[in-house]
C-alpha cells in the first residue's frame, strides 16, 4: 500500500492546478456543462480485481481531491517512489467532461515545487480505456532511469506534482520587419511582405536560408539587392559579417562582396528582409540581365 499522507500534508487546493483544456489534447469533444467545479467520480479500470481495503483508499483519496474546471483534464501524483535510478508514481487521470473519454498517446512529467522537470516519460494514455464522464481514474506510471531529468530526492519527499506535457503546435513563421523598415515601408507593402512570409514553406527547423526579393541596377551603376534572411532556428540569430555572391541570368557570377551587417538580428523562426549593395566597381558585367537572378552566401 502506498503512502498516500505524505501528499496529502500539502493545504487543500482551490481547484485541480493540473488540469488542461480538454481541446488541448482531445478532438471533437462535447465540451462539460457550465458547472463552475466538477468533483469527480471514482472509475477504476475494469481490469483491476482490488480487495476491498485498497478500494476503500482509492476512494478517500479521490474525495480529497480539488475539483476541476469544466471542459478539463488532468493527472493529478498522489505518491511517488524510488526504485532503481527510476520513480513509480501512483496518481488519478481525471476529467470534467460530460461524456465518456478514451485518451491518446502523451508525455507525463514530474516537476517540482518551482515547476522544473524531474522526469519525463511518454505514456500511451489509451491504456486507461474508456474514462466516464467526470471521473477519476486510478493509474500507476513508471518513470524509468532514462526518463529522469535531474535528481532531487528532497523535492520529491514533499512537494512535488504530475502534469500533462502538450505537444504545442510550432509556431507560424512570421515577419521580422526592422524599426527602420517600419517607418519606411507603406502599409500596401508590408501586408505583400506578410503575406508573402506565412504563404512561403517555413525553412527546416535550424535552417537559415536567404530568398531573393528584388534586384535593381542603379542609376550610377550601383547593384541593390533586397533578400528575406530566414531563421529556422527556435532562437534569436545575430548575423555580424555576410559574403555574398551575386548571378544574373545569364548564371554568370557578376558580384561579390562582404557585407559587415554590425549584428543584425533574425527573430526565432522569422524572416526579416535586408538589402546589400554591390558598388559599381565591384560589378563583373557592364550590362547585366536581371530578368532571372540569384544571391547566395559564399561558403568557405
Amino acid at each position: 500500500m502506498f503512502n498516500f499522507l505524505k501528499k496529502r500534508e500539502k493545504d487543500f487546493e482551490a481547484y485541480d492546478e493540473n488540469g488542461i483544456d480538454a481541446d488541448d489534447m482531445m478532438d471533437g469533444q462535447e465540451l462539460s456543462s457550465g458547472e463552475r467545479e466538477v468533483f469527480t467520480d471514482l472509475s477504476l479500470h475494469p481490469n483491476w480485481h482490488l480487495p476491498e481495503e485498497e478500494v476503500y483508499v482509492y476512494r478517500f483519496l479521490n474525495q480529497e481531491l480539488p475539483p476541476l474546471r469544466p471542459n478539463q483534464i488532468s493527472v493529478y501524483g498522489v505518491d511517488v517512489k524510488e526504485k532503481d535510478g527510476g520513480l513509480i508514481v501512483d496518481g488519478f487521470v481525471r476529467h470534467s467532461l460530460s461524456k465518456a473519454i478514451q485518451l491518446k498517446p502523451a508525455t507525463v512529467l514530474v516537476l517540482n515545487q518551482q515547476g522544473e522537470t524531474i522526469a519525463r516519460q511518454p505514456f500511451d494514455l489509451g491504456n486507461l480505456g474508456n474514462i466516464p464522464r467526470k471521473s477519476s481514474r486510478p493509474w500507476t506510471f513508471l518513470f524509468p532511469p532514462s526518463s529522469i531529468v535531474q535528481k532531487d530526492g528532497k523535492t520529491l519527499e514533499h512537494d512535488w506534482r504530475l502534469a500533462l506535457e502538450l505537444n504545442k503546435k510550432p509556431a507560424a513563421h512570421k515577419l521580422d520587419l526592422d524599426l527602420q523598415w517600419k517607418e519606411k515601408l507603406p502599409e500596401e507593402k508590408v501586408t505583400k511582405l506578410t503575406q508573402l512570409v506565412t504563404s512561403m514553406s517555413p525553412p527546416k527547423k535550424g535552417e537559415i536560408n536567404f530568398y531573393g526579393l528584388d534586384a535593381r541596377h542603379a542609376d550610377n551603376g550601383d547593384l541593390h539587392v533586397t533578400l528575406l534572411i530566414r531563421n529556422g532556428n527556435e532562437k534569436d540569430i545575430t548575423l555580424n559579417y555576410l559574403p555574398l555572391r551575386f548571378e544574373d541570368a545569364s548564371c554568370d557570377i557578376v558580384a561579390e562582396g562582404g557585407f559587415k551587417l554590425k549584428s543584425l538580428s533574425v527573430k526565432a523562426n522569422a524572416s526579416k528582409p535586408w538589402s546589400f549593395i554591390f558598388p559599381a566597381d565591384s560589378l563583373k558585367a557592364d550590362v547585366l540581365d536581371l530578368t532571372k537572378w540569384r544571391a547566395y552566401p559564399i561558403q568557405k
